[in-house]
């Protein structure tokens, strides 16, 4: 019997992986749920050549759109998850719809997967305990899809926790890693979207160039393996080879390395099978690697040229310290993006939210549902633009 596939950001990179994968394995896989936000095109080639049971369109001009356009075919177009009772159940699920936009429906479909696959780091950030508790009643299976906790989580099997002195997340660097410090103040957008290594949204490609991405990951290891934030350490790895490592008390080191693909964790979590990954991309190394391995590089991170590390001891010094600076963050950077403020104002202004006098009696909420993590992010954010308007109107 085939096994029912559903993808929450069918579109995104993360998505498109997916279907290439499954594309592969037809007679294994049948697509249940996809969800994507706007893009007209994809979604219609995506109907036509998965044909879903179910497709979510975020955007309601796309999704009327769609709707009049496939009126005849057997595919359910929705328009929000409302409808969750005619939503029938996933074998695999993956969440990869960017920001805090994918909560709600990963929190749902916890419900109605026997497998979840998270890339949405965000979701795990602020709802990780809506995750888990769905996740523990529904016996759903939780599996981080981001290269760096499926890592951890792979050498971390038949291991325990207790037996760790340190984990190593490990950083590209991202554009600006070797760039004069004293000209990242005027710092395109384009400039910043350009990541040496990893084909990203853009999004996660500015996350990237600030480091702020592995100040999310942090939070996101925390979460998922229950260690704390002195047990973690961040490393500047620019060859993006080595994805995590491990070392444990008993002096062994232990580390995942792959090409930086978000295929080969994919595929992986997907599959659970013997399978040959030739079949999905083509290597860009040689395989005997004669060289690649004495090249490795390990740095320490320069705060000067990467400051939002200072975060490190903050970002989850209250309850809901992360659930904030992760709403702050998401505005600032699609303020980047638009023009709207310069490169270094995004570490500033995070800085400065931090130090606001209602900062703390906001942070120290323990949220207990979806509602109050959404009112929380809505605080973060409201206060975000009105920072903004006071010093780049």
């Amino acid at each position: 019997m085939k096994k029912k596939i559903s993808i929450l950001g069918s579109t995104g990179s993360i998505g498109v992986n997916t279907l290439k994968i499954i594309d592969k394995k037809k007679n294994l896989f049948e697509v249940n749920i996809l969800a994507a936000d706007k893009n007209y095109g994809l979604i219609c080639n995506q109907i036509k050549r998965f044909k879903p049971k179910v497709f979510l369109i975020n955007d309601f001009k796309v999704y009327s759109r769609v709707k009049k356009k496939f009126s005849k075919k057997k595919v359910l177009i929705i328009n929000n998850f409302k409808i969750s009772n005619l939503i029938k159940k996933s074998d695999v699920t993956i969440a990869a719809i960017p920001g805090i936009a994918g909560l709600e429906p990963t929190v749902l479909l916890t419900k109605k997967s026997k497998k979840i696959l998270i890339a949405n780091k965000e979701s795990i950030i602020c709802g990780w305990e809506l995750i888990r508790k769905n996740a523990i009643k529904y016996k759903t299976k939780i599996i981080p899809i981001d290269s760096e906790h499926f890592s951890i989580m792979k050498i971390m099997e038949n291991q325990k926790i207790s037996d760790v002195e340190k984990i190593y997340l490990t950083a590209s660097g991202g554009p600006f890693l070797k760039y004069d410090i004293s000209k990242l103040k005027k710092v395109k957008p384009h400039q910043a979207i350009k990541h040496p290594k990893w084909k990203m949204g853009k999004k996660i490609s500015i996350d990237s160039a600030t480091l702020m991405n592995k100040m999310l990951e942090l939070v996101e290891a925390q979460k998922l393996f229950s260690i704390q934030s002195k047990n973690i350490e961040i490393l500047i790895h620019p060859e993006s080879l080595v994805h995590a490592i491990v070392k444990f008390k008993n002096g062994l080191h232990k580390l995942i390395y792959h090409e930086t693909t978000m295929i080969i964790p994919l595929a992986n979590a997907i599959l659970e099978e013997k399978f040959n990954i030739d079949d999905y991309f083509k290597p860009k190394m040689n395989k005997k690697m004669p060289v690649v391995f004495r090249n490795l590089q390990f740095l320490k991170v320069d705060q000067k040229r990467f400051p939002v590390v200072k975060l490190k001891h903050r970002i989850n010094e209250y309850n809901s310290s992360s659930i904030i600076i992760n709403a702050v963050n998401e505005i600032l950077v699609d303020q980047f993006l638009k023009k709207k403020i310069p490169f270094l104002a995004i570490t500033k202004i995070i800085m400065s939210i931090l130090r606001d006098r209602n900062y703390r009696q906001n942070a120290i909420v323990i949220p207990k549902n979806l509602n109050q993590i959404i009112k929380l992010d809505y605080w973060a954010r409201k206060k975000t633009f009105s920072i903004i308007q006071k010093l780049y109107a």
